[in-house]
Parts: structure tokens; sequence; C-alpha cells
């Protein structure tokens, strides 16, 4: 330890510091190892809210393993999150590249993308519903439009009532709202590259793909690694689109998500036990991919 540690300035700035950090940490405690400390607990027991817990053991999680729907909800939930996280990722970084150039009413173009972004969940759900409908919808009537341009009758999809298009549907919904969000991050990370990079290698010979490719790309991988693993944990995570658009898991329970399931065993069915089991899976489903992650990035993110 220092000497100024000892002197009474040393001893003001960590009593400042530990001050400072209290909220955080305790806002830590109260907040997220709490309840997750409760949550780990509860897997144990069976309990429906209104009478005491009952501890049952491993059951369940033997009832967890042998549950179809559990299984049918963590497939759902691993489709959205290949189908939304890399179109997510590699849309918003195009479009961070195409804002970062100094074209006219750039500006404005930035703001439109980012909109969605600061717009409730719900109203944008309720918005894409209507967009999806398959007697009124905006998305059919383009559609029905452009066909009779070319000289075809195109019937109306049903977008969220067909097994096959609604889970595609709200992955297209949701990586347009969530695209404003990584794109500013991306832009952030790509006005950080050194002009002078791109000048050494133009001078190399390098082309626009080439300088994309080996400059670009490994000067933003450590923010490319951020969006990943944040878009990765959101995904495992994703609820309101679900709720709204697709009540109840519809069409055939192809909608139904790890949380949403989670859900509906804790607030409809009054099994909180088992919701708490559910939870636990997905607490550690994130935190193996979150660790693949981890590991992975010693080969490509460099500092």
């Amino acid at each position: 330890m220092s000497v100024r540690s000892y002197s009474p300035l040393g001893r003001l700035e960590r009593k400042w510091g530990w001050l400072l950090c209290a909220p955080f940490a305790l806002g830590l405690v109260l907040f997220s190892l709490g309840p997750i400390t409760t949550a780990l607990g509860l897997a144990f027991y069976q309990w429906d809210n209104l009478t005491p817990p009952r501890f049952v053991g491993l059951a369940n999680w033997h009832q967890l393993f042998h549950d179809e729907l559990f299984w049918k909800a963590l497939r759902n939930t691993l489709f959205y999150v290949v189908g939304s996280v890399p179109t997510g990722v590699i849309l918003a970084l195009g479009l961070a590249l195409i804002v970062n150039a100094r074209l006219p009413g750039i500006g404005l173009f930035r703001t439109v993308y980012f909109t969605p972004v600061v717009t409730s969940t719900v109203a944008v759900a309720l918005v894409w519903t209507w967009v999806y409908d398959s007697n009124y919808g905006l998305l059919n009537y383009v559609i029905e439009q452009i066909g009779k341009l070319v000289g075809l009758k195109i019937k109306p999809i049903a977008w969220l009532n067909d097994p096959r298009t609604a889970m595609p549907a709200i992955i297209a919904m949701s990586v347009w709202k969530g695209l404003g969000y990584n794109m500013i991050i991306f832009l952030a990370a790509l006005q950080n590259v050194p002009r002078e990079l791109y000048e050494a290698a133009a001078i190399d010979g390098a082309n626009r793909f080439r300088q994309f490719w080996h400059v670009t790309l490994p000067s933003i991988s450590p923010v490319m690694f951020f969006v990943v693993v944040t878009s990765l944990i959101g995904a495992f995570q994703v609820f309101d689109q679900v709720y709204i658009m697709a009540r109840d898991g519809r069409p055939a329970n192809s909608t139904l998500t790890l949380v949403y399931y989670l859900y509906n065993h804790a607030f409809r069915y009054l099994n909180m036990g088992y919701a708490c089991t559910i939870g636990m899976a997905l607490f550690v489903l994130i935190g193996a991919v979150t660790g693949i992650q981890l590991v992975l990035q010693k080969k490509w993110v460099h500092a």
C-alpha cells in the first residue's frame, strides 16, 4: 500500500470511493444477486404464490427434462436467436457504414433509424401486428400491388397465423426495432478508427473491401464483441413482442419462447417453483453461451 493511502487525502478518497460505489453495489445485491439466489432456492420447491413453499427436491428438474413443451420453447428460442442476432448485427454494421459517410441529409437518416429504439416495444408490436394482418395489413397490400405489376395474383399470407411464418415475422420486427441501437454503437466505433490506417492501406494498394476487412473489422472488433454478446443475451430473453403479437405461443406453439413459457407458469398457472427452474435453466444457458463467446474472443477480437 502506498504512503498516500495512509494520508488524510488518501483515506478521504477511499471513503468517497466506497460511498459512490455503495448505490450500485446495493442495487446489484438487492435487484440481481438477491433475486437470482431466491430463484435458485425456489427451483427446489413447489409454490403457488398463495400457500407456503413445499420442498420437492429435484422434482422440478425431473419435470423440466421430460417436459416436451419446454424443449419446444427452447428450440423456438434458439431459432429466434440464430435468426435475429446475425441478421441484426450485420444490418446494423451496414447502416453504420452508410451513416458514417458524409452525405446530404445523413442526420435525418440517422434519426429515422434510431426512432424505433426509443419507441415502446408494445407500441411497435401493435403496429407490426397490423402490418402483418392477413385481411387489411400493409405488407400483404404491398405484395398484392407488386403482384399486379408483374401480372400475378398473390393470395394474402397469414403471417402470424402460420407456423412457418409466425416466428420469422417476429424476428423481422425485432431486427427492425433494434437496428438503431447497434447502429449508433458501431458508428461511434467507426469514427474512432484512425484515418492513418486507411491511408497506409491505400498506399499499399488495398481496395475498399480489403480496407474494410483488414482495417475496419479488426479495429472495431471489441465493439463487435460487445454488440454480439449483448444481442445474444437480449435475444434469449425475448418476451414483449411475442406476448403482444402471438399470445399463448400461437399458432401451435410455434412462437412459444423460454421467457414466455416461464411467464405462463409463474403468473398464469401459479407454479412459481417450476417457473424458477425454467429461469435457472435459461440462466445457465445464457451463461454458457456468454462463456463460449469470452473464450472465442481471443481468436478474433483485437485489443
